[in-house]
């Protein structure tokens, strides 16, 4: 007897976490997948589509909905050092406060089962002192971090009225095959051969492979213990910025060119050219207990740091 499969909608299936969440979700074949999308030229790598212009307020989202039973929202502005809108507080709040809470509470009025929210880790802070847990009380430093915070409160409110069951999901710096972002940048330094003042940086960083994200991700779909729950992700292993180059330098197959600069160094000069959010994310520690993750789903990231260096590379070298 052939049993239906559940439904998921995915948004930001065409973003660096999404496409992976598509891709795999397709090759599972435990769910019926569709995919919201902005252009009707978007073709995506697997599932059926269904094309959303925008993601704001007043976005309908009826037709996506229909029929779907557990709802994935990936979609965001996502996160930029160097943010050219004229008003960016009030475009991260359209879209990823506004426009996550239209979409939640439309899909609570279409009888979706769970909502799974992808957040941001910067919910808790983007320096710690300690590992951050997911009863910590929020402090976001940034835009991005505070727009997903109140997405996250929102959500919370829409779960009371309605029933809903809620997942939110904060990962830390996600890395994996042409990632963008900081890890981006680091690749292109190793890349270029440059001498680099970051051998002698002894801070601890939590990171999290695309392909353990992503696995945590599917395993939240369903998984009962997950209902109503915040989970921090993460690899489980925690290394310094020194490290970091010097694992992908190893998986590319390169030399790390690392010049030993105390980091009290570092920090002085970064301060007097005023690139101190960049020296922070270079120097500082951000540490995450997934302990809570790990216990209640009964998870463990797929992948090592080291496995999940070297499958950045993979492709590349083939």
């Amino acid at each position: 007897m052939n049993l239906k499969k559940q439904r998921v909608l995915l948004t930001g299936a065409t973003g660096f976490v999404g496409n992976a969440l598509q891709q795999r979700l397709f090759v599972d074949e435990v769910y019926d997948l569709t995919i919201a999308v902005r252009r009707a030229s978007t073709t995506p790598s697997a599932g059926s589509v269904v094309q959303v212009p925008a993601l704001g307020v007043e976005t309908n989202w009826k037709s996506a909905l229909q029929d779907v039973d557990f709802v994935i929202h990936a979609a965001a502005r996502a996160h930029a050092i160097k943010d050219k809108a004229a008003e960016p507080a009030a475009e991260y709040r359209q879209v990823n406060v506004d426009g996550t809470l239209n979409l939640a509470r439309q899909a609570a009025d279409a009888g979706v089962k769970r909502f799974v929210f992808i957040s941001s880790i910067g919910v808790n802070g983007n320096i710690s002192s300690k590992p951050f847990m997911t009863d910590d009380e929020a402090n976001p430093a940034e835009m991005y971090a505070q727009s997903k915070w109140e997405a996250e409160q929102g959500l919370w409110k829409i779960h009371e009225e309605t029933g809903m069951a809620l997942v939110i999901i904060r990962p830390p710096l996600v890395y994996g095959p042409d990632a963008p972002g900081n890890f981006g940048s680091l690749v292109r330094w190793i890349e270029k051969g440059l001498p680099l003042p970051l051998g002698a940086i002894h801070n601890k960083r939590s990171l999290v492979a695309l392909d353990n994200l992503v696995d945590l991700i599917i395993t939240c779909i369903d998984h009962p213990a997950a209902a109503n729950q915040v989970f921090l992700a993460g690899d489980g292993e925690d290394i310094s910025t020194s490290e970091l180059l010097r694992g992908v330098a190893k998986a590319m197959g390169k030399p790390a060119r690392l010049i030993p600069v105390p980091a009290s160094m570092l920090q002085l000069g970064a301060n007097l050219l005023g690139k101190k959010a960049m020296a922070q994310r270079l120097l500082g520690s951000l540490q995450v207990d997934i302990s809570k993750t790990q216990h209640l789903l009964g998870w463990t990231p797929p992948l090592t740091v080291e496995q999940g260096l070297k499958r950045c590379f993979e492709t590349k070298k083939d």
